[in-house]
C-alpha cells in the first residue's frame, strides 16, 4: 500500500506556480525567511516519512503504531467513561447513524458521546467493542494520518464483535476525513467530535459525501445548566416566590461566567474560563493558523468584545488597532476574525436590509459563551445581556437570525423564521416612552415579516399596547427557560 505522507501533497501544494489563491494569501505577509523555514520543515518531513514507507517495502513489513499503546489510551478511556457522571442534556442521537459532533472546546461533546458509551454498555454492547481515542491525549503525539489503520486492526485484537468507534478531537490530524469516509463506507458505527468548524467545510463535507449527520454543541443553556443545579423550573416553580427566588440567584453566576459544564464544580469559575479561553486563543486559534503575532490577535479579541451590540467592519478594527500601535493589516485582521468564527469563540450576526456584500463586511460579532465575554468586560451588562440573549437566538436559528438596522430602524435582533423583533435593554424607566418600544413600533411598519415583538430586560416584566403594537416585556431568566 502506497503510504506516501500527506507533507508531499502540502509541500507540493506551497511550491506549485502559480501558487493557490488560499496559499498565497497565507505567505504574502510572511518574511522569506519564515517560508523558508515552514518549506524546510515540510522537506524534511517528506523525507522522514518516505524513508519509513521505503523500508516498509525493503524489509517487506508494515511499520505499525504502537498496538498496546493504542490498546492503553482505549482502556484508560473505559476508565474514565466508566466513573463519569453524566448529566443529561436536550441533545438526541440515532444509533443508526454516524455523526461529527462539533462545537467550542470544552462545551460538553465528549460527554455526550461517555453517554452513548454508557446507554450501548447498558444494552450489552461489549467494552472491547468500544474504540474510543481522544486524539488530544500526549501519548498519541505522533500520530499520523498514516497510522488510522492500525486503529481498525487494534479493533479486530481486541473483538471478533463489529466496533464503536469513538474519534474525539479528530481535527488535530490532517487528512481525518479520509479515513472517517473509509469507515462510513465499511458500516462502522461512527461518532467524531471536533472544535473547528473548518470539519464542516464544503470541501469536507464533500469528502464525508453526506456519510454523517451533524450535531452542533454548545455550553449548556440556561435550563441545562439549572438542570446540573437540581434546580426546578417548571411552570410551578417559576410562579412559586421561593423557588423563582433560587432561579434568580442562578441567573446571576449564568450572566457572568456562561455555561461551560465543568465550571460548575469550580470555585474560582473566572479562572476556569481564562484557561479556556487561553487554549482557545493560542491552541486552536494561534497555533492550528501560524500565527506568530499573539500580541496583535489578543487585542484584536478585546477590540471585538469591546464592540459587542455594536455595528462594525474589518476597516474599523484594523484602524482602532493601528491607532494603537498594532502593526497589521487589514487582510491579516480578516483572517484573524475568520480563525475565531472557525474554532467557535465567536459568531456574526448580520443587518437583515444589508446588500449581501454589507452582510458579510458588517455585522454584530457576539461571543459564544457569556463567561468568555465577561473576562474582557467591567461593569458592561448591557453588553453581557445582549450577548445572552445572541447567544440563545444564535444556537437556535443559525444564519435566520438578524438585526435591523436602516435610516428610520434599529432593532437588536429579527428571527425570520419565527418573525419575532426583539430588544434586548438591561433596564428601563417609562418604558411606555422609550426608544426600544419606537424601534418595535417601526419594525411593525417595516418588516411585513414581524408579528411578535418582544423587549427583553434584567427583571421588568408586563405587556404593553403601544400604536396598535403588542409588546411583551420579560426577564432574561424566565425568556431563557421558554426558549
Amino acid at each position: 500500500m502506497n503510504r506516501i505522507s500527506q507533507n508531499t501533497y502540502n509541500f507540493c501544494d506551497i511550491i506549485k506556480l502559480p501558487w493557490k489563491s488560499e496559499t498565497r494569501n497565507k505567505l504574502q505577509y510572511q518574511c522569506p525567511s519564515e517560508i523558508l523555514l515552514r518549506l524546510t520543515y515540510l522537506i524534511l518531513s517528506i523525507i522522514l516519512d518516505n524513508i519509513r514507507y521505503y523500508l516498509s517495502c525493503i524489509l517487506d513489513i508494515e511499520v505499525f503504531m504502537n498496538h498496546d499503546l493504542l490498546k492503553s489510551v482505549i482502556y484508560d478511556q473505559h476508565e474514565i467513561i466508566k466513573n463519569f457522571q453524566i448529566v443529561p442534556r436536550e441533545y438526541e442521537f440515532d444509533l443508526n447513524a454516524n455523526y461529527v459532533v462539533i462545537g467550542l472546546r470544552r462545551a460538553g461533546k465528549s460527554t455526550l458521546l461517555y453517554k452513548i458509551v454508557q446507554d450501548l454498555i447498558e444494552k450489552g454492547t461489549d467494552w472491547n467493542q468500544i474504540i474510543y481515542i481522544n486524539f488530544e491525549d500526549e501519548r498519541l503525539s505522533e500520530f499520523t494520518v498514516n497510522d488510522f489503520n492500525d486503529i481498525l486492526s487494534v479493533q479486530a485484537e481486541m473483538s471478533d464483535n463489529k466496533g464503536w468507534f469513538f474519534l474525539d478531537e479528530i481535527q488535530n490530524i490532517d487528512g481525518w476525513e479520509k479515513f472517517a469516509r473509509r469507515l462510513a463506507d465499511s458500516k462502522e458505527h461512527v461518532f467524531i467530535t471536533g472544535s473547528n468548524a473548518k470539519m464542516l467545510s464544503a470541501e469536507i463535507e464533500n469528502r464525508l459525501g453526506g456519510r454523517y449527520l451533524t450535531k452542533y454543541v454548545t455550553p449548556y443553556n440556561f435550563r441545562e445548566y439549572l438542570a446540573a443545579k437540581n434546580i426546578d423550573f417548571s411552570d410551578k416553580a417559576i410562579l412559586a416566590t421561593k423557588d423563582s427566588g433560587k432561579i434568580k440567584r442562578e441567573m446571576e453566576t449564568y450572566f457572568y461566567f456562561g455555561g461551560f459544564p465543568e465550571n460548575l464544580e469550580y470555585k474560582n469559575k473566572r479562572e476556569y474560563v481564562s484557561s479556556i479561553y487561553q487554549k482557545i486563543l493560542l491552541g486552536d486559534i494561534a497555533t492550528r493558523n501560524g500565527i506568530r503575532n499573539n500580541t496583535g490577535l489578543r487585542l484584536l479579541m478585546k477590540k471585538i468584545a469591546e464592540s459587542v451590540k455594536d455595528e462594525v467592519s474589518y476597516s474599523k478594527f484594523h484602524n482602532t488597532l493601528k491607532t494603537i500601535g498594532v502593526s497589521i493589516s487589514k487582510d491579516v485582521v480578516i483572517d484573524y476574525i475568520g480563525y475565531a468564527q472557525q474554532s467557535f469563540l465567536i459568531f456574526a450576526i448580520r443587518n437583515y436590509f444589508s446588500k449581501f456584500v454589507d452582510k458579510e463586511t458588517t455585522p454584530k460579532y457576539y461571543f459564544n459563551d457569556n463567561g468568555l465575554l465577561n473576562l474582557f468586560l467591567s461593569k458592561e451588562e448591557p453588553r453581557l445581556l445582549e450577548n445572552l440573549v445572541a447567544i440563545n437566538l444564535w444556537n437556535k436559528y443559525k444564519d435566520n437570525v438578524y438585526y435591523l438596522k436602516s435610516q428610520n430602524l434599529d432593532a437588536d435582533f429579527f428571527v425570520e423564521e419565527t418573525g419575532e423583533v426583539i430588544q434586548v435593554a438591561y433596564s428601563v424607566i417609562n418604558i411606555s416612552n422609550d426608544r426600544e418600544t419606537k424601534a418595535l413600533v417601526d419594525a411593525s411598519k417595516t418588516v411585513k415579516e414581524a408579528k411578535d415583538f418582544i423587549i427583553i430586560t434584567w427583571e421588568e416584566e408586563k405587556e404593553l399596547i403601544v400604536d396598535g403594537v403588542k409588546i411583551q416585556v420579560i426577564p432574561v431568566w424566565k425568556w431563557l427557560i421558554r426558549n
